[in-house]
């Protein structure tokens, strides 16, 4: 039986192996240590990272923390790519209350606590859904945000306990364009409206000229990440 302690030597020793390992070197890794037992987590924002991992297991699970609080596009999004990628399977992470309880108990958590929302509608969602596997592949970059610039591309994610894999940290913008172009791949249409880095409506703004992508995001307050990444 492979524990925990057995799962993050593994990952300590991949974090050496791939240090420079390219985005499907890395992904073939994935798919080859850990077959099933492996997840593709997707905001919709795009579909690239789910395009490089069907080339390494067409039939990979797919993560998408249905919050209750998207875009309508995102949503369209989600559905596109069930129909472009057949054989994934969409895995919705679902809150334990809908939005409607949730409101009625706590108010609109989303203005008054947005911490405490992102908690309960996407971090005990994405925990109780990574405990079925081994590892999470994210489409975490460096050039996301200051909070990322060390982010590499094998980790031991210690919060949830599992191997996690960042196949895209090194890419820059230009080649993330790049792939999208070239590849024909899928996209919200939010992107071409300004908005670079999609979450829940409510919690999401355009960034403003020079900022960096997830400046929209929280807009005006001090918090930068939802606390699925850190």
């Amino acid at each position: 039986m492979t524990t925990a302690t057995d799962f993050r030597h593994l990952a300590e020793r991949a974090a050496k192996d791939l240090a420079d390992a390219t985005a499907t070197e890395a992904l073939a890794w994935t798919a080859e240590t850990f077959g099933d037992r492996f997840i593709v987590a997707s905001n919709m924002q795009d579909a690239v990272l789910i395009d490089l991992a069907v080339r390494a297991k067409p039939d990979v699970d797919v993560l998408f923390l249905e919050t209750g609080y998207h875009f309508a596009e995102t949503i369209g999004t989600r559905d596109a790519v069930e129909v472009t990628y057949p054989s994934v399977r969409i895995v919705n992470a679902r809150a334990e209350q809908s939005v409607a309880d949730q409101e009625a108990e706590f108010g609109p958590l989303n203005r008054t606590n947005p911490t405490q929302c992102c908690f309960l509608r996407k971090v005990v969602p994405l925990q109780r859904t990574l405990a079925r596997y081994d590892a999470w592949v994210t489409g975490v970059r460096r050039v996301d945000a200051p909070t990322r610039a060390n982010t590499p591309i094998v980790q031991w994610d210690d919060r949830n306990g599992l191997v996690k894999v960042n196949p895209i940290a090194p890419w820059t913008d230009e080649e993330f364009r790049e792939y999208i172009d070239t590849n024909g791949i899928l996209e919200n249409p939010l992107v071409s409206e300004g908005y670079l880095s999609i979450g829940c409506a409510p919690c999401t703004a355009k960034p403003l000229p020079g900022q960096d992508a997830r400046s929209g995001r929280w807009a005006g307050l001090a918090k930068t990440e939802c606390g699925l990444h850190g």
